[in-house]
């Protein structure tokens, strides 16, 4: 097996995060789960927006998010992900590159318009996201480069792509490619709708021994192994994954990797202002620590640290030098 040329290589969806503040009331006036993430049409999009109070755009996706990390703490990354042809694709077309990602995907001609996620935050931080999906539920498999796959020792995929057929179709295609290639593959189901949609497909996933390592929060946990109890869901889940990590929010995370357990504290922070990109981050820390062969202890440690920094303020893109934030955390 060769040596490859990137760290990690991801596919996900390509979005727009559109964060606005508001009150708890708006929530409940337009009928939103609040702190949920729910996907809308074109036309609800326009609504909700115009709902909005003054809003910020930043470039994300829960994958794309990850790599925006990891790059800034050195690794090397390429991003699989479709825009569409239109001011939005070229923000987030922008913003990748200009973070160091390889990312060479055709933006796509015509309607839908570019991925954009509509973000309510209300006062202790927590974010309610609607999600209109656009032109990344058109990536299609002949849009993989498979030499680049099989050039990655890490393949990371988001579950909020499974839902649709094309990107499905492509991330199997990816898997397969990875696999050849004697590489890693790295999932998150994403979200507790995405399992209740897809718990067959990923469980067979994991029961085939295609996922390498598993991030999840513990509801998501959960939801797939239909477990409430927290350590009956790790019994159940941890002996079929190389390496499961389970986030609990202010309690930490665990992790278990060929039968080891491992956990950390949340690290500790004056003020939660948004936690969009909380378990984004989390993984970056934790893959890159894996991708340089770190222990688990100390990777879960940089999850927990990358995770401390985007909950202190908008957004889900790193505000301060990660790589120097981590560093100085580490001891």
């Amino acid at each position: 097996m060769t040596q490859p040329s990137l760290d990690v290589i991801a596919i996900g969806n390509a979005i727009i995060d559109v964060i606005a503040n508001c009150e708890d009331s708006l929530i409940e006036a337009l009928g939103l789960a609040r702190g949920g993430m729910m996907l809308i049409d074109d036309e609800q999009a326009r609504s909700l927006y115009e709902a909005m109070g003054p809003a910020r755009e930043i470039s994300g996706g829960s994958a794309a998010n990850t790599l925006a990390g990891l790059a800034q703490l050195g690794a090397k990354c390429g991003f699989i992900g479709q825009v569409a042809q239109d001011q939005l694709g070229d923000v987030f077309t922008h913003d990748i590159r200009a973070g160091g990602i390889h990312f060479e995907v055709p933006a796509r001609p015509g309607n839908p318009p570019t991925a954009r996620c509509l973000i309510f935050v209300t006062p202790d931080g927590q974010r309610t996201m609607n999600t209109f999906l656009g032109a990344s539920h058109y990536l299609p498999a002949e849009a993989l480069d498979e030499a680049l796959i099989a050039d990655a020792a890490v393949l990371y995929l988001e579950g909020y792509l499974w839902d649709p057929e094309e990107p499905r179709a492509a991330m199997r295609k990816a898997i397969t490619a990875a696999r050849a290639a004697g590489r890693k593959v790295a999932f998150t189901p994403s979200e507790t709708f995405v399992i209740d949609r897809h718990r067959a497909d990923f469980l067979d996933l994991i029961d085939a021994g295609q996922i390498d390592v598993l991030f999840c929060n513990e509801h998501e946990m959960a939801a797939l192994t239909g477990e409430a109890d927290f350590e009956a869901g790790i019994g159940a889940l941890a002996p079929k994954i190389p390496t499961l990590v389970v986030t609990r929010s202010a309690d930490g995370a665990v992790a278990v990797a060929d039968g080891v357990r491992s956990q950390v504290a949340a690290e500790p922070i004056d003020k939660v202002v948004d936690t969009t990109g909380a378990g984004d981050l989390f993984a970056a820390g934790f893959l890159f620590g894996h991708v340089r062969g770190l222990p688990v202890a100390d990777c879960l440690k940089m999850g927990a640290i990358c995770a401390s920094e985007i909950i202190s303020h908008y957004g889900a893109r790193a505000e301060t030098d990660l790589k120097e934030f981590v560093e100085a955390r580490m001891g």
